[in-house]
């Protein structure tokens, strides 16, 4: 599954996915994991929670993003959850190239049995590319 949080910045979406990965974390039997640009959600989120500050690693594109997803997963398979905050601010690239991500990630949520939450900061969530909008919660 794939969820998709869009909103205006300052709205409130990393609170509310912080919310939810803690939650999440105190029921689900496998691991969660967090990605954010930057390591200030860090301290807010449940110590069982694997936080990744997405900044050290240097990520350019779409593409790159799945690979670096790919990694993790690969190197925990109980993983259940990835919970990833500001995808365009991890990432340089316009949401209309994220295509590719979005269908990849559908076949590995399938594949591994992984659930993706993702913040998008859009001013307008409206003129959403229409491959992403099936996933707006």
């Amino acid at each position: 599954m794939i969820q998709v949080f869009c909103n205006k910045r300052g709205s409130g979406k990393t609170k509310r996915l912080i919310e939810l990965a803690n939650s999440q974390s105190e029921t689900i039997k496998g691991h969660v994991v967090y990605l954010d640009d930057d390591s200030r959600a860090m301290y807010s989120l449940n110590r069982n929670i694997r936080f990744i500050a997405t900044n050290e690693y240097k990520l350019k594109d779409f593409e790159g993003l799945y690979g670096y997803l790919c990694g993790i997963l690969s190197g925990d398979y109980d993983i259940e959850q990835i919970y990833i905050d500001g995808l365009c601010n991890i990432v340089d690239g316009d949401l209309p190239n994220a295509a590719f991500l979005f269908a990849k990630l559908e076949d590995v949520s399938e594949l591994f049995n992984v659930d993706f939450f993702i913040n998008i900061n859009e001013e307008s969530c409206s003129e959403m590319p229409e491959f992403i909008k099936k996933y707006v919660a």
